[in-house]
């Protein structure tokens, strides 16, 4: 009896306490409905559109209607599209030590490397819906017009060096043309031939003021964005630690003259395997390379030690403002 008598008690108490919860809680929900305060369980702030900036030595300000909502959205698209920004900061720790270098040597402005970011997210390998390929992602005619080669076993589209060469030459000449980095980093989304008509037909001077295609519109306001969140991680809510970067690779370089009929024993020939030769030489199509011509090609062999992370190594960070320490 007493043991019946202490559950009962027990059940009463708790029942009570159900009852006190459930009037408590129904009172601030009805508080919260008569206030209109919903239950927040998170918060996503729009970020702040800044004044002004530069690009490419070309100052944009950005008190316009137009180019203050075409920065709003791509800056918001960016800072909120987490995974796919996180992964541009990590391949850029390994690609920009190699695009920039070109980019001076060839008297193109630094910022333009961020077109190869909006272009193919900076992997080697990408090919769009239209078959336009590689980091600078060229349709094959236009490789071919602007030196790369591609064939059935080679294709130096996907040649991170040679194809940044190659983008360096178009945009020059689209430079030289157009008067503006701005009108050349369009045409490079668009075509010359539609920035020289649409200048013409639309009775503007800066290719900014153009009607365009949206893909064509919003590329440049991409870059711009890409940038900003580049250089003001932080700012944007991207914390990242030195190691989580991707390491810049150091490679072996191997020169062939003459064909290798399978790619595979010559990888582990190098101690390598067949995949990470294509890893770092995307530019070889096939299992074999022939080589009638007798042209001389230059393999990428990464060394041993690069292979792998070793633990607590953090790699070297290309830019210091990327990462909190």
């Amino acid at each position: 009896m007493k043991k019946s008598a202490l559950l009962i008690s027990f059940s009463i108490l708790i029942i009570g306490l159900g009852v006190l919860f459930i009037a408590l809680t129904s009172g601030n929900n009805i508080e919260k409905t008569e206030s209109e305060r919903p239950l927040v369980l998170s918060m996503t702030a729009s970020v702040a559109i800044p004044e002004s900036m530069e690009f490419a030595g070309e100052q944009i300000t950005f008190d316009r209607y137009d180019k203050r909502e075409r920065m709003d959205r791509e800056l918001n698209s960016f800072t909120y599209f987490h995974s796919t920004t996180l992964l541009l900061f990590k391949r850029a720790n390994r690609f920009f030590p190699i695009i920039e270098p070109i980019l001076k040597q060839q008297g193109v402005p630094d910022d333009l490397k961020y077109l190869a970011v909006i272009e193919s997210s900076l992997d080697p390998r990408a090919v769009s819906p239209a078959r336009a390929a590689g980091l600078w992602q060229f349709l094959q005619s236009t490789g071919k017009q602007y030196g790369l080669e591609t064939r059935t076993d080679v294709d130096e589209r996907y040649h991170v060096e040679k194809s940044t060469v190659a983008a360096c030459r178009y945009l020059k000449e689209a430079y030289r043309n157009h008067g503006s980095w701005s009108a050349a980093a369009l045409s490079y989304n668009g075509g010359q031939a539609r920035i020289t008509n649409g200048l013409r037909d639309q009775g503007v001077d800066d290719s900014l003021d153009l009607w365009l295609v949206e893909e064509t519109s919003r590329y440049y306001y991409r870059m711009l964005a890409i940038k900003q969140i580049f250089e003001n991680p932080q700012q944007y809510g991207f914390v990242i630690r030195p190691d989580h970067l991707y390491k810049p690779m150091q490679f072996k370089e191997v020169k062939v003259s003459s064909s290798i009929p399978d790619l595979a024993t010559f990888a582990k020939q190098h101690n390598i395997t067949y995949a990470q030769l294509k890893d770092f030489n995307s530019w070889l199509r096939n299992t074999s390379l022939s080589n009638p011509s007798g042209k001389t090609y230059t393999l990428l062999i990464p060394t041993q030690e690069d292979l792998y992370y070793k633990k607590g190594e953090s790699p070297k960070v290309h830019n210091p403002a990327w990462v909190v320490k």
